[in-house]
This record gives structure tokens, sequence and C-alpha cells, in this order.
């Protein structure tokens, strides 16, 4: 009877039991939720035909037991009117509607029953879509923070990249720096040099010089 001859096997399926154990479980869900989509395809297709069987049952067990109910007071007025012989063709008939009752009612436990199955595979496939969505949304969670993790652990390598770099341009500037203070350094000193040189050539050294000059030729 189409998919409600699954109803066993369907209703035992423990859809994380199942992803627990397989390697790929983004690719497991993905199978599974078409598996899972066409059976409520059929679900649907099939549920309408299935509660109409149980409504047809329902209908003619009712009118048996009408028929039946009838057929009790039909007898009773024929006994009230003391015609015994119309009462047992009643009573006959009754007796025949009574066994059909038993066969209806039977006919109308087993529709009942699959209409009541076939709302069970709707709700469990339902509930395993549920469950396989919570499971996708969960490893698409994980799956996001592993990627902000490499991302985090690529920023922390760049990181140490710049780091180095840093560290150079730092040395260079140091270099550049310590130069820089050489120059000055040796500009003071040179500075001091003719500062010197100034002094030691001013009017008066010279005059003081020509006059020791003088006093040597003298003596």
């Amino acid at each position: 009877m189409g998919i409600l001859s699954r109803f066993t096997d369907i209703m035992k399926v423990n859809v994380n039991a199942i992803l627990d154990k397989v390697e790929d479980p983004e690719k497991t869900i993905d199978d599974y939720m078409r598996s899972l989509n066409s059976d409520l395809g059929k679900v649907k297709a099939e549920t309408a035909s299935v509660l109409a069987d149980e409504r047809r049952a329902k209908r003619v067990l009712d009118e048996c037991r009408a028929e039946i109910k009838k057929l009790q007071h039909y007898a009773s007025k024929s006994v009230e009117a003391e015609n015994e012989e119309e009462a047992r063709k009643f009573l006959e008939r009754k007796g025949s509607q009574a066994e059909k009752l038993e066969q209806l009612q039977t006919s109308y436990d087993l529709a009942s029953a699959n209409a009541v199955n076939m709302k069970q595979i709707q709700d469990k496939l339902v509930s395993d879509m549920e469950q396989l969505e919570a499971r996708r949304a969960g490893l698409k969670g994980k799956m996001a923070v592993a990627k902000a993790q490499q991302t985090l652990n690529s920023m922390g390598n760049r990181d140490s990249v710049f780091e180095a770099l840093e560290d150079k341009v730092n040395r260079a500037y140091d270099e550049a720096m310590a130069i820089a203070e050489l120059r000055v350094g040796t500009k003071a000193n040179l500075d001091d040099l003719f500062a010197q040189y100034e002094k030691s050539t001013n009017g008066e050294d010279e005059l003081a010089a020509i006059k020791e000059q003088i006093n040597n030729k003298e003596s």
C-alpha cells in the first residue's frame, strides 16, 4: 500500500544515530533530506486516498448498524402485532447484517489504523527533517567557527610577518638615527675647529706675533 508498507522502517529510523556514524554528515544530510522530501510527497499523495477509505468504511459500518437497529425495531413491532413469521424474517436479516457488521468493523479498523499510521509517518518525516535542519545548522555553525578560526590563524601569521617587517624598519630607523647623530657630532667638531682657527687668526694675535719677531731680531 505505497508508503504505508514502509511504516516500520520509517518509524525506527534514528537520524542522529545515522549521522554520527558517517564520514561526511553534510552530504548525508543533503541526500537524506531529498529522500524525506520525496517520502513527504508520497504521504501527501496517498493521505487523501487513505482518509477517503476510512470515511467510506465508517459510513458503511454506520449504515449496517442502523440497518440492524431498524430490523430489531421491525421484529419487535411484528411481535407486538402477533406476526411471528414476519418477526422471524426480520431477525434472520438482522443476523446476516450482524455477520456483515463484523467484517465491516474489521475493514474500518484497518482503514482507521492506516489513517493513524499515515499521520504518524508524516509527523516522523517532519520531525526527521527538523532534526536534519538542526544538524545542518549546527554543521554550518561549526564551519563558520572553523573558517573564523582559520582567518584568525591567518591573521596571526600576518601579524608575525608585520612584526618582522616592523623590526626591520625599526633597525633601519635606528641605524639612520645613529648615522645622523654621527654626522651631527662630526659637524659639531668641525664647527669647533673652525671656531678655534678663526680665533687664532684675529688681528691681535697677528700683532703679537710681529712684535715677537722684531724683538727676536733686535736681540
